[in-house]
């Protein structure tokens, strides 16, 4: 199926982002809408403003709720490591201290590896999970990892040239989204990417998500991590929505053909042309097929 055209994607971002304590620090957050929560969770270097073109479509179905993690989008920027599991207490209490039940994941990039984890501790608190561009496996090989990227990844893992790379040159943002995006984006569009991170120091976050994809089992503990809920993918019945789009990144044709035999209650919906920030290229595909997903729920 087609993507939408540029004209048809609209840079305005139309939300008022409300506060919300946690550890000290405010996590800010998009809250639009009535009914079961649909928590939408970002991922890097993004921020809830990559869902904007997607939200319209959902609001008839539930209240929609797109945090921007923490030191990220317009959330504070506490000294932390922001390793995963850092940002996964600010998730898990984010949840919580909304008082979140009954709750429909969307989630995408390391979005993914924070819902799936959230998910797999808490299956009674979760309706469904709809996915793209997903975390859903440790990466065994370095061969596994996607050929394009591969040797930058190297490089932003690899001492003082990777914090050279994303910390100084901005990188991540000038050139990772720019090669996984198909559409161009408008100037406006970059600039409300680049806004959250002006400063080298801002970008701490985003230099770190790189260094924790599990790959050849380190780091150790992330690897453990996602090996286990990708175990627990496998087994649990929860509805699942997989967005997957041509050729992908993470979730490239093999990967769609893995979800397909070994993920239970599985529905999954092509969405056309895209590599890895699908929301982008097919937001309003994304959106109708996400609805079309929850009538059924």
């Amino acid at each position: 199926m087609p993507s939408m055209e540029q004209n048809d994607i609209s840079a305005d971002f139309p939300y008022h982002l409300k506060p919300l304590e946690i550890e000290g620090s405010t996590m800010r957050y998009l809250d639009e809408g009535d009914g079961d929560p649909i928590l939408l969770l970002h991922g890097n270097p993004t921020s809830s403003y990559i869902w904007r073109n997607i939200i319209p479509r959902l609001l008839p179905h539930g209240r929609c709720i797109a945090p921007d993690l923490m030191g990220m989008g317009e959330s504070d920027k506490p000294d932390i490591d922001y390793r995963f599991f850092d940002h996964y207490r600010y998730v898990e209490k984010f949840i919580e201290k909304l008082g979140l039940k009954n709750v429909t994941l969307v989630v995408h990039d390391w979005g993914s590896a924070l819902g799936f984890y959230y998910a797999m501790q808490h299956e009674q608190n979760i309706k469904g999970i709809a996915f793209m561009e997903a975390i859903l496996a440790p990466v065994e090989s370095w061969k596994e990892f996607p050929s394009p990227a591969r040797q930058m990844f190297k490089l932003f893992r690899t001492p003082v040239i990777g914090w050279f790379m994303i910390g100084h040159l901005n990188l991540f943002i000038k050139q990772v989204m720019a090669m996984t995006i198909i559409r161009k984006l408008t100037d406006e569009e970059k600039d409300r990417y680049r806004k959250p991170f002006p400063f080298s120091a801002d970008r701490l976050p985003i230099w770190r998500w790189p260094n924790e994809i599990p790959i050849e089992g380190k780091p150790e503990d992330v690897h453990d991590a996602v090996a286990k809920y990708s175990a627990w993918l496998q087994e649990t019945e929860l509805p699942k929505l997989l967005l997957y789009a041509h050729p992908g990144a993470l979730v490239r044709k093999e990967r769609v053909e893995w979800c397909r035999k070994n993920l239970k209650s599985l529905a999954a919906v092509d969405i056309g042309k895209g590599i890895h920030y699908v929301q982008e290229d097919s937001p309003d595909l994304i959106g109708r097929s996400i609805a079309d997903w929850l009538k059924i729920l």
